[in-house]
């Protein structure tokens, strides 16, 4: 079957600096991958490529059939990034901002009552322009409206920042009905328990790299293992390291 994301040294630059130092990295369809690391390790990077919003210069980047080295746009439209930044339109009303959304991305609008209800938005909230939302119900909608344009794959960047108890456990039971209707997730979070508890795999990122990625079966594949499967991998990442001059420790996530 082929991979919904497939990676193969590839490299993102900022500038000269490197967002991507080389990733190689397989997800396939229905998984759910935890991306685990220290902040600036590159992971809100790996997301923002995936979703077609950063270049990716050099290497193997498909995400769900496209080529994102020749065209990052095409692959928008099935992919939904819950970032940092919510991205609503604050004179607009809840629902207003769901109907957008999913017209933006020429999806059915079928879905969006149910998850304004789903995600705790019904009732007065429902007409609500979002300027007037608290931080937490803010976000809520951002998850809404990924609920709604039921994206083939979510990427999903410390979904659970801002939300109380119940808003988490939210998130973790909409990825669960995710995976379960076939939807791929990529999530990047240190609430490393509640993402570790839905994942089928953990992967490890650091300095724009992959440094161990542990499968379904609880195998471990170092770096090094890797190197050895592809061989260019390693050179790849040398290369990066002494030409750009060492800047891991830049905060690029």
């Amino acid at each position: 079957m082929t991979p919904v994301i497939r990676l193969h040294e590839a490299v993102s630059l900022s500038d000269r600096f490197p967002l991507l130092a080389g990733v190689t990295l397989e997800v396939a369809e229905g998984e759910v991958v935890h991306l685990r690391g220290p902040n600036g390790a590159g992971k809100s990077s790996l997301l923002r490529a995936c979703a077609g919003l950063e270049q990716v210069v050099s290497g193997v980047a498909v995400v769900l059939g496209h080529d994102l080295c020749t065209d990052r746009v095409s692959v928008r439209r099935e992919v939904g990034l819950l970032g940092h930044a919510t991205s609503l339109y604050d004179e607009l009303t809840v629902e207003q901002n769901l109907r957008f959304a999913v017209r933006a991305a020429r999806a059915a609008e079928s879905g969006v009552a149910s998850s304004i209800e789903r995600c705790g938005l019904g009732g007065r909230l429902r007409a609500t322009p979002v300027r007037r939302l608290s931080a937490g119900q803010r976000r809520r909608v951002a998850v809404a409206v990924l609920v709604a344009r039921r994206p083939r794959l979510w990427l999903l960047d410390e979904p659970h920042a801002g939300l109380d108890a119940d808003g988490r456990d939210l998130v973790d039971e909409l990825v669960r009905e995710a995976s379960g209707s076939g939807a791929t997730v990529v999530v990047a979070s240190h609430e490393l328990d509640r993402a570790s508890a839905v994942a089928d795999r953990v992967v490890v990122v650091s300095g724009g790299r992959v440094l161990e990625d542990e499968g379904t079966r609880g195998e471990s594949r170092t770096r090094a293992a890797c190197a050895e499967e592809m061989p260019g991998a390693a050179a790849r990442v040398s290369a990066m390291e002494t030409g750009v001059g060492g800047r891991e420790g830049r905060d690029v996530a």
